[in-house]
């Protein structure tokens, strides 16, 4: 089976962080990819917000972060669909490609598959999309030059797309469910200083008419519950987003909706397998978060993996051997493992010393967590007897 150290799953803005300092960590990285690298940003017309880069496309941005990774050989692989499996404590990738599968082992997984915008789900948006339905202004706002559209949403994407559009509309509604929009105060202040722009406050989108494109909508105030019709040639839906979990969908922790939850290292609730950008559960949403999640994920990957592959050496590879564990946030565990190690040197014994507070999850697995410190014999890889180590006296003894 194929191998690597680090398979990142996604190639938008937290997977190429990710993948840079990956291999600029030394480590072999492997990216796997369902679309175009770069991710959503692929769909955004100007990117003003990223330091450094005072003004871009998306996909000019995101030509940057596939270049800068491609630069230190990093491997972009395109397939159709990605699954994250355990099998034996092994993290098996299972992909698809056309009528392909294959299988590929990693040492570690960062899940960086970002989110996706949510459908409306009202009558007639099923039938109209590609026929004046989108989701995306910078693929399809071209197509209504000179047409009267409308924009669904009152949050930062509704309102800067809507103002977008307006290169190529004659007019834009945006239509919002609440009294104003959700939008940071210039996105506001720039729509609607936009002739062009129409706010449609109140109101929701009930359904799509339209012999093949899109003719009408059908909007209802739900202040009053009055129904109206406004006609327009497309409708852009910007309603809030639902991440794309399905690689790991029910095998890690996730809040509602499927937001992947992890602590500040990126970690999820699986050894091993670590989230970025917008798949997981965050306050914010943008390039540059997702970008500096990419970075922790892929430094937290390279320490997890280094220090299996060194457990892994030094505790299961031998045919026996004897280990302290011990907590390193107790002063007095740490003066025993110093005496430990002062005890080996002089007896010339080989004798691992391993922080079990570091190695958190490991410790808890061989269920040792409320039995530090002890000496843990190991014979041929498992787990053979484990001894409590109360002072210096029980060294020797532990080890006759």
């Amino acid at each position: 089976m194929e191998k690597h150290e680090l398979v990142i799953i996604g190639a938008g803005p937290a997977g190429m962080s990710a993948a840079i300092y990956g291999k600029r960590a030394g480590l072999d990285v492997l990216v796997l990819e369902r679309g175009v690298p770069g991710g959503q940003i692929n769909n955004t017309d100007e990117v003003e917000n990223y330091p450094a880069v005072s003004h871009a496309s998306g996909s000019e941005l995101a030509e940057m972060f596939k270049s800068h990774a491609l630069k230190f050989g990093t491997e972009i692989r395109r397939v159709d669909s990605s699954k994250v499996e355990l099998r034996n404590d092994k993290k098996i990738i299972i992909t698809k490609t056309g009528s392909e599968t294959s299988e590929l082992e990693a040492e570690a997984v960062i899940v960086a598959t970002g989110a996706h915008f949510r459908r409306l789900g009202c009558e007639g948006e099923a039938e109209h999309i590609g026929q004046g339905v989108s989701f995306c202004a910078v693929c399809d706002g071209a197509f209504f030059e000179d047409y009267e559209i409308a924009v669904v949403g009152g949050g930062n994407t509704a309102v800067e797309e809507a103002n977008y559009l307006t290169k190529f509309a004659s007019k834009v509604y945006i239509i919002h469910r609440r009294d104003e929009f959700r939008a940071d105060r210039s996105a506001i202040s720039q729509a609607l200083a936009n002739p062009k722009i129409e706010p449609v406050y109140n109101s929701v989108v009930e359904k799509i008419e339209g012999k093949g494109m899109v003719e009408n909508i059908v909007i209802r105030n739900v202040k009053t519950n009055e129904t109206s019709e406004l006609p327009v040639a497309g409708v852009f839906m910007f309603v809030g987003q639902e991440p794309d979990d399905e690689c790991v969908r029910g095998l890690v922790d996730a809040e509602k909706g499927g937001w992947i939850i992890t602590n500040d290292r990126m970690e999820t609730s699986v050894e091993g397998i670590f989230a970025a950008g917008d798949v997981r559960s965050k306050y914010l949403r943008q390039v540059i978060t997702a970008a500096s999640d990419g970075a922790v994920a892929a430094m937290a990957a390279s320490a997890y993996i280094n220090e299996q592959v060194h457990l892994r050496a030094t505790l299961l590879e031998p045919d026996f051997v004897a280990a302290l564990f011990y907590s390193s946030i107790d002063p007095v565990q740490v003066r025993l493992a110093d005496n430990v190690e002062k005890f080996a040197k002089a007896h010339g014994a080989n004798i691992p010393v391993i922080d079990g507070y570091k190695n958190a999850r490991m410790t808890e697995k061989m269920g040792l967590a409320e039995k530090l410190p002890a000496l843990v014999t190991f014979r041929k890889g498992t787990l053979e007897k484990v001894n409590p180590i109360t002072g210096d006296a029980d060294i020797a003894g532990a080890l006759a």
